[in-house]
């Protein structure tokens, strides 16, 4: 199992989580333990690059979505592409890490979609 986060840089476990999942500087991948495997960088054309990002993120084998928020299209591409999605406020990747450890995130639905991008 591999859950992506997007963060503002490479600093891993310590690293802030971005604000806006498609617009960000990276996303770092962890695997079940919390460990780092990978941090890329955002290549999505979102960054002026090729794909979506839910697309970069299933390119790069991600099973786990673990961001602040998340438009219904989006949500719904990465419930496409077998990525389950779960939101909330936290600050930094560990942080978000042991509250979806600890069972304590909320599934992304259209319900609590971002309200920018509601349709």
């Amino acid at each position: 199992m591999k859950l992506v986060i997007p963060t503002n840089g490479k600093n891993g476990l310590n690293d802030k989580i971005a604000e806006h999942f498609g617009r960000c500087a990276t996303y770092t991948f962890l695997n079940e333990k919390g460990e780092v495997i990978e941090i890329i960088d955002n290549t999505s054309e979102h960054m002026g690059g090729i794909g979506l990002p839910p697309e970069l993120m299933k390119k790069y084998g991600a099973d786990i979505l673990l961001c602040h928020d998340i438009g219904p299209r989006a949500i719904n591409l990465c419930k496409d592409l077998g990525i389950d999605v779960y939101v909330c406020q936290a600050d930094r990747v560990k942080e978000i890490f042991e509250l979806w450890q600890s069972n304590k995130l909320k599934r992304a639905g259209v319900e609590n979609a971002c309200k920018q991008h509601k349709i």
